[in-house]
C-alpha cells in the first residue's frame, strides 16, 4: 500500500503522445475521454489537477497526412500549430461532458527561467486552480526552436510541478515503469517499485529514445523526476495502458515506479530559494513584520516595510533586514522597486488605489520566502 501517494493533494499529470493517438492515425477521442473520466473522479476526492498534454505535433502530422515525424524545424512547427488547435478542442470536448472547465496554457522554458514571467505564470495557474479549472499545458512549439529539437514534455511537466508546488508528478507512459534491465531484451527484468530520484544506479537502467511520435524516453523521465525532486515533489512513472491507472494510484496500489525526493516539499523549495538566486535589493522591516515572518510564518505585507533599496524587477530576490541591517529573510518580491516604494507602509487593500493595479496583496508571499 503506497500511502505516500494516497495522501497527496495536488497532482501534475503528464500524458505522452503514444497514449493520446491512435497509432499515428490522429487523436484517440475515447482514450482522452477515459483520462478525463479518471481526472474527474480524482477531483471528487479533493485532488487539484494540472494536465501537461503532449500530442500537438502527432495530431498535426495526422491532419497533414504525415506518417513519419519530420526533421525540418519549420515542418515541426507547422505540425504543432495545426495539431495544437485539434488537441485543445479534443480536451475541451471531453471536459465539457462533465461540466468541467479547462484552460489552455502554452509555455516555453524561457517562461519558467525569467523571474517576472515565472511569477506571472504562477499567479495565473494558482488562480485557475482556485477556480476549480483544470489547466491544460503544452510547450509552445510554434514559436521556439530548440525546445522542439531537444526538449520534451517530461521536463516541462517537472518544471510545472515546481511552479504550482505540486506534491506529485505523474508521468504516464507506454511502459509499466522503470525496470532494472531492458524488458525487451531481458525476460528476467523486474520493475523498480521505489527508489530515490537521485540514486545514481538508475542512470544505468534508464533507456534510450522514445517513439516515432514523441521525443521522450525513460532517461528523460528520470531527469524529470530529478527536477521535480528539487522542489520536493514525488514522481510516479507508470503505464498509461493500465486500466483505471490514476484511480489505482490514488488508492495506493503498487503500480509503476515511485521516485522520491531527498527533502520534504517545503524544505526543498526553501533550500532552492536560499541558495540559487542573487539578491537584487534590500527592504527594511518593522518589528511587527519581523515577528509575523519569523514567529507566525506569514507573508510579508507592504504595511510592515519601512524602506526599499535597490533596482529590482518583479520576481527577483530581495533581502529582508531589520533596522540594524541584519538579514532576517529573503524572498521573491511581487512588485518592482519603483512600485514597492510607493506601497510600503500601506494596507494591502490600498495597493490598487495607490498603483492603479494590483499583482498580489502581499509584497512577498510566504511560499516564496525563506527565513535566514
Amino acid at each position: 500500500m503506497r500511502t505516500i501517494i494516497s495522501q497527496t493533494k495536488r497532482w501534475v499529470i503528464k500524458i505522452g503522445s503514444s497514449l493520446l493517438t491512435d497509432d499515428g492515425q490522429g487523436l484517440d477521442a475515447q482514450a482522452m475521454l477515459n483520462w478525463v473520466t479518471q481526472m474527474i473522479a480524482l477531483r471528487q476526492k479533493g485532488i487539484e489537477l494540472v494536465l501537461v498534454s503532449s500530442g500537438a505535433v502527432a495530431a498535426g502530422m495526422s491532419k497533414l497526412g504525415w506518417s513519419i515525424r519530420p526533421k525540418e524545424m519549420h515542418q515541426l512547427q507547422a505540425a504543432a500549430a495545426v495539431g495544437q488547435m485539434r488537441l485543445v478542442q479534443a480536451w475541451e470536448n471531453c471536459f465539457d461532458q462533465f461540466q468541467c472547465q479547462a484552460a489552455q496554457i502554452l509555455l516555453t522554458h524561457d517562461d519558467l527561467s525569467d523571474r517576472k514571467r515565472y511569477l506571472n505564470a504562477k499567479s495565473t495557474l494558482r488562480a485557475l486552480i482556485e477556480l476549480a479549472i483544470i489547466p491544460v499545458i503544452n510547450e509552445n512549439d510554434t514559436v521556439v526552436t530548440d525546445e522542439i529539437k531537444f526538449g520534451d514534455n517530461d521536463t516541462l511537466a517537472a518544471l510545472v510541478a515546481n511552479l504550482v508546488e505540486a506534491d506529485l508528478l505523474v508521468i504516464l507512459t507506454d511502459k509499466d515503469g522503470m525496470f532494472n534491465a531492458d524488458p525487451r531484451n531481458n525476460p528476467q527484468a523486474k520493475l523498480i517499485y521505489q527508489a530515490s530520484a537521485n540514486d545514481p544506479l538508475l542512470d544505468e537502467v534508464a533507456g534510450g529514445a522514445g517513439s516515432h511520435l514523441g521525443t521522450g524516453g525513460m532517461h528523460t523521465k528520470l531527469r524529470a523526476a530529478r527536477f521535480a525532486a528539487r522542489s520536493g515533489a514525488n514522481t510516479i512513472i507508470v503505464g498509461g495502458n493500465i486500466t483505471q491507472v490514476l484511480i489505482k494510484l490514488q488508492a495506493g496500489q503498487q503500480i509503476g515506479t515511485l521516485l522520491t525526493p531527498d527533502h520534504s516539499p517545503m524544505a526543498a523549495r526553501k533550500q532552492w530559494l536560499a541558495g540559487q538566486l542573487q539578491v537584487r535589493g534590500t527592504i527594511t522591516l518593522d518589528q511587527g513584520a519581523i515577528r509575523a515572518l519569523a514567529e507566525q510564518h506569514r507573508s510579508l505585507l507592504p504595511v510592515g516595510v519601512k524602506t526599499v533599496q535597490g533596482n529590482f524587477r518583479r520576481g527577483e530576490m530581495v533581502a529582508c533586514v531589520n533596522t540594524k541591517g541584519e538579514e532576517i529573510a529573503r524572498g521573491l518580491i511581487n512588485y518592482n522597486a519603483e512600485d514597492a516604494k510607493k506601497i510600503i507602509g500601506h494596507a494591502s487593500e490600498e495597493i490598487s488605489q495607490t498603483l492603479g493595479y494590483i499583482n498580489e496583496p502581499e509584497l512577498i508571499h510566504k511560499d516564496n520566502l525563506v527565513i535566514t
